[in-house]
């Protein structure tokens, strides 16, 4: 296990088609950068990809539920009072 930037690192092996293989080292040497870098890049954005899905179909749920669209009504009534917290 290594540490970059303060972070613990592990290493890691997958399976990875030839063709992509291939494509991705055209990249790392068109970017000149690590492979180890693009993947890093590669599942942090596949990780925001996923998270942000979650969170629009937590969204769309809310949406379709009778109640929760009530109480979103009613609570983003504002009739310029100032509450104090």
């Amino acid at each position: 296990m290594a540490a970059t930037h303060g972070r613990s690192m592990e290493k890691v092996t997958f399976n990875i088609s030839s063709e992509l293989k291939t494509r991705v080292q055209a990249l790392k040497t068109e970017l000149r950068v690590s492979l180890s870098s693009i993947y890093n890049d590669a599942i942090v954005n596949y990780l925001k990809e996923k998270e942000a899905e979650k969170w629009a179909q937590g969204v769309s749920m809310a949406l379709k539920d009778k109640g929760y669209k009530a109480l979103s009504t009613e609570l983003s009534v504002d009739n310029g009072d100032i509450y104090e917290y």
